[in-house]
């Protein structure tokens, strides 16, 4: 039986991470195997192409350039990792993944949507997640959030400016709407447990 993928969306400092963690440890109770994983990254080759696009002045890739970059390691990382352990009938939780590409490089990079959609059919086979969980908050929720967590050590996303990140926030809603099948939004203004809960009914419909 093949395993389920599920990713996790959303703006600077919405909780992504800590929400996998708790998402696989709660399908661990299940009796469910589930891996976290993250983009860009999640495999070796992936990996050392996201030292590349996190680091560095804001300014040091264009959008077109970031594309083609997020493009590349999502390959491998769908070819390494993530294909693999569905086919093994494990869950695999990803800390973003297309949808990223799209609000990022594509809305609020002036990228068009179909060329971001070519290259991942292409590198990436079209696969995409079964559901999908956009997280929000607030812009200066989730800046207070950033900064807490990475200090003064904010990367390359983390670093730009308040339009951006609103173009960006956009995008996922607009995201959302447009495929309320695969998409579930989440308010995650509030404590993580709540947030937690929230994402668990959102994924009641694919547990066993």
């Amino acid at each position: 039986m093949s395993g389920r993928f599920i990713s996790l969306e959303g703006g600077e400092g919405a909780g992504k991470s800590t929400q996998a963690r708790l998402l696989v440890e709660a399908l661990a109770a299940r009796g469910i195997e589930a891996i976290i994983t993250r983009e860009p990254g999640g495999s070796e080759g992936a990996e050392a192409i996201r030292e590349l696009l996190m680091q560095g002045e804001v300014t040091r890739w264009s959008a077109h350039s970031e594309a083609l970059l997020f493009a590349a390691a999502r390959a491998d990382h769908v070819e390494k990792r993530i294909n693999p352990a569905i086919g093994a009938g494990i869950w695999v939780i990803c800390d973003r993944f297309l949808d990223s590409s799209r609000a990022y490089q594509g809305v609020a990079g002036g990228i068009d949507d179909a060329a971001i959609l070519a290259l991942h059919g292409f590198g990436s086979r079209g696969l995409l997640p079964d559901r999908t969980f956009v997280l929000e908050v607030s812009i200066a929720q989730g800046r207070a959030r950033a900064e807490v967590r990475d200090g003064a050590a904010a990367d390359r996303f983390a670093a730009r400016g308040d339009a951006f990140h609103a173009d960006v926030a956009a995008a996922f809603r607009r995201f959302a709407e447009a495929e309320p099948e695969r998409f579930r939004v989440i308010d995650a203004g509030g404590d993580v447990a709540s947030v937690h809960a929230a994402i668990l009914a959102g994924l009641r419909d694919l547990l066993p």
